[in-house]
């Protein structure tokens, strides 16, 4: 479960959220410039709103009245970006487990096993990032969230930077991350064909302000 009640000055632009969503994949919609991804770093603890509470599983990561501020680090919260940020001089299999080390948790070889497959990406290993395509980046960088173990997954418009037959490549491996990881999902797009596809509740931000929220029928 998934609690956000916040307020936040950034330059001239005032975003001020609230909602509470148990969905698998909470869909944050809305144009350029609404504040998507300034509520989706809120959440990552990127940043600190200046009035309000976020809750993320039942743990309060923010509360400004109670003077809680839980690092990004110690919130257990997978984020894959637009550009999926692979380390160049490392392999797929490096970087896949990146995320793991950096949270210094033991090694997996099932959950490893069962991510590859997932995700599709065995093929994959012994390629550095340069010799991958743009859906198969995002697909590494999938995995590489997933094998951190997060509580939480935030993915800011991982699409939005592939053309639409590599967007057509990926939407299935989502798909199946919705329906069989058992992690729930924050996605943010402005494409309501996707949310579409994967959302089960949405969030709709116009100039900051949460306008609508409920099931996929608010994109109609």
């Amino acid at each position: 479960m998934l609690r956000v009640d916040v307020e936040k000055q950034l330059g001239e632009f005032s975003l001020s959220a609230s909602f509470s969503s148990e969905g698998r994949v909470t869909g944050l919609f809305g144009a350029s410039g609404a504040g998507k991804t300034s509520l989706i770093n809120m959440i990552a603890g990127i940043l600190r709103p200046d009035r309000g509470t976020i809750v993320i599983d039942g743990e309060t990561v923010d509360d400004t009245a109670a003077g809680i501020h839980v690092p990004t680090w110690r919130r257990r919260i997978g984020y894959v970006f637009q550009d999926a940020r692979l380390f160049p001089h490392l392999n797929v299999a490096q970087n896949l487990d990146y995320g793991r080390r950096m949270n210094r948790l033991a090694s997996d070889p099932a959950q490893r096993t069962r991510v590859i497959e997932l995700l599709d990406i065995g093929a994959l290993l012994d390629r550095r990032p340069g010799k991958l395509s743009g859906g198969e980046r995002q697909r590494v960088a999938l995995g590489r969230a997933l094998l951190s173990k997060p509580r939480l997954l935030l993915l800011d418009e991982p699409l939005g930077a592939l053309d639409e037959a590599r967007k057509l490549e990926i939407l299935p491996y989502l798909v199946r991350l919705r329906d069989e990881a058992n992690i729930p999902m924050v996605y943010v797009s402005h494409d309501v064909a996707e949310l579409r596809q994967l959302a089960t509740q949405i969030v709709m931000l116009r100039q900051g302000r949460v306008t609508s929220f409920g099931g996929v029928k608010v994109l109609t």
